[in-house]
C-alpha cells in the first residue's frame, strides 16, 4: 500500500500587505490641502449590485481617511442589512429613528437621525431592517426616485462629502442613490464574476444619467480583495485596468484579516491599525478621490 503524498501547504492569510508587496501597485495623488470651508458637499454612491465586494468597508475607511484629510464627512447606511452601521460600532436595532423614518414620515427632521461616529469629522445616518420596507412604500410615493436626494438636502452644505453606501442590488433605494450623487465608486473584488458584473451596473449607470441625473459620473472602480501571490487576481486586475484604464484608481485594496477585525472592533482600520498597510492603502484612495472629487466642483 501506498503512502499517500502529503497535501503541498497553501498561502498563508494576508496579516498585513508589507509582508507581500506588488511591484506593479502604483502611488499617485499629493496630500491634498487644508480646506478653509466647508461644504456644500460631493454625494458619491459606493455601489455594486454584487455582495461581498468590500462596499461597505470601503465606505467606512474612505470616509475615516478624508475626515483624516480635514473633510467633513457623512456616511450614509442605504441598505437594510444595516452593516455600515454596525461597522462602525452602532447597534442598529437599538435606534428608535433611521433613515427609514427620514424617507417615510414627513415629521422627521435630518439633524433627528443623524449620529456622530469615533470618528472627528465623519457622522452617519444610520438603517436598519425597517429600510426595506421603504421600497415598497415608495413605490406609490411622486418622485420615488428622488426621496434620499430630497433627505438629505438640507445638510448638504455642513459637509465636504457625502458617501451613500448601497445595498447590493439594482432596485429603487440605489436607484435613489444614484439620482441624488454627483459620482459613483465601484469597488470590484478582483475575481472573475464580479468584474462580468459590472458592465451592467455601467448600464444601469448610463441609464440614470439619461433618465434622472444628467451630471452623474463614474468616480472610479476600485480593486478590492487582492493577493498579489495568485495568478487569477493578478490577471483580473489586469483585465480590469485594460478595460477601464484611467477610470481605475490607482489605490489597491488588498485581502488581509484586518479588515474583519475591524468589523468587530466597530472601528474604521485608520483607528484599529494606523499604521497598517490596508491604512494606507485607503488613504491613498482617499487622495485620490479628493483630486478627482476636485474636479466636479
Amino acid at each position: 500500500m501506498s503512502t499517500p503524498r502529503p497535501m503541498e501547504p497553501g498561502p498563508a492569510p494576508l496579516d498585513d500587505q508589507e509582508d507581500y508587496p506588488d511591484p506593479d501597485l502604483r502611488e499617485s495623488a499629493p496630500e491634498p490641502a487644508p480646506l478653509t470651508s466647508h461644504g456644500p458637499a460631493r454625494v458619491i454612491a459606493v455601489a455594486n449590485q454584487k455582495g461581498g465586494v468590500g462596499k461597505t468597508t470601503s465606505t467606512i475607511n474612505l470616509g475615516a481617511c478624508l475626515a483624516e484629510y480635514g473633510r467633513r464627512v457623512l456616511l450614509v447606511d442605504f441598505d437594510p442589512q444595516g452593516a455600515l452601521s454596525v461597522g462602525l460600532g452602532v447597534q442598529p436595532h437599538h435606534l428608535e429613528r433611521t433613515i427609514h423614518n427620514l424617507l417615510i414620515d414627513a415629521g422627521t427632521k435630518i439633524d433627528e437621525v443623524i449620529i456622530p461616529t469615533k470618528v472627528p469629522g465623519m457622522d452617519l445616518l444610520p438603517s436598519n431592517i425597517d429600510l426595506s420596507a421603504a421600497e415598497v412604500q415608495l413605490v406609490s410615493e411622486v418622485g420615488r426616485e428622488q426621496a434620499l436626494g430630497r433627505a438629505i438636502r438640507p445638510v448638504l452644505a455642513q459637509y465636504d462629502m457625502v458617501l451613500v453606501d448601497c445595498q447590493p442590488s439594482l432596485g429603487l433605494l440605489t436607484i435613489n442613490a444614484l439620482a441624488c450623487a454627483h459620482s459613483v465608486l465601484i469597488p470590484l473584488e478582483c475575481e472573475y464574476f464580479s468584474l462580468r458584473g459590472v458592465a451592467l451596473l455601467i448600464d444601469t449607470i448610463e441609464k440614470v444619467r439619461d433618465r434622472l441625473n444628467p451630471q452623474l459620473e463614474i468616480s472610479g472602480i476600485v480593486a478590492t480583495m487582492y493577493d498579489p501571490r495568485t495568478v487569477h487576481t493578478r490577471e483580473v486586475r489586469t483585465r480590469v485596468m485594460e478595460a477601464f484604464g484611467d477610470l481605475v484608481f490607482d489605490a489597491t485594496i488588498n485581502r488581509t484579516v484586518r479588515f474583519p477585525e475591524t468589523t468587530v472592533a466597530g472601528e474604521p482600520i485608520t483607528r484599529w491599525a494606523p499604521n497598517s498597510a490596508g491604512a494606507r492603502a485607503y488613504r491613498q484612495l482617499a487622495r485620490e478621490v479628493i483630486l478627482r472629487e476636485a474636479g466636479g466642483r
